[in-house]
């Protein structure tokens, strides 16, 4: 009788033992399921892609008067993929001379404020996917932003 009483005992505590267990592995699965719909909507999502354009950005800015005014910005664009980031990379000399461009021919006034600015800003962003459009890079630039933005008068 006591060998039937401990063969009871041992097959009570093996269930009590295994119920965290069957437990755990039901969390897992249900983990494994969450984890592989959140990497379906990761696949759908890109993560940002940050890349500077060193060096900052120098010039003078508005018509020559007898005292130059000069900018300083610092720009770093947002991308979505690697392929974007390699087409900047390899077309960073176009884009740097087309910013100078817009810089020099932009008005003191135009650029003195936010507004005009932001204005830059998107003007800038649209040439400068216009020029990878133009080196048929098959990428784009999501947004650009102006990490420093100084004016000297």
């Amino acid at each position: 009788m006591m060998t039937g009483r401990f063969h009871w005992l041992a097959a009570l505590l093996m269930i009590v033992l295994a119920l965290p267990l069957a437990a755990q592995e039901t969390d897992d699965a249900n983990g494994d399921e969450a984890a592989s719909e959140d990497a379906g909507e990761d696949a759908k999502k890109k993560p940002t892609i940050y890349k500077e354009l060193p060096p900052p950005f120098v010039t003078h800015v508005g018509k020559p008067s007898q005292s130059l005014s000069y900018v300083k910005a610092e720009v770093t664009l947002r991308l979505d993929s690697k392929k974007a980031g390699a087409a900047v990379e390899q077309h960073a000399p176009r884009l740097r001379h087309e910013m100078v461009m817009m810089l020099t021919n932009a008005s003191l006034d135009a650029v003195s404020d936010a507004p005009g600015q932001e204005t830059l800003r998107n003007d800038v962003l649209t040439r400068f996917n216009e020029v990878l459009e133009e080196e048929k890079t098959g990428a784009a630039i999501k947004d650009l932003l102006f990490t420093t933005f100084v004016i000297q008068r």
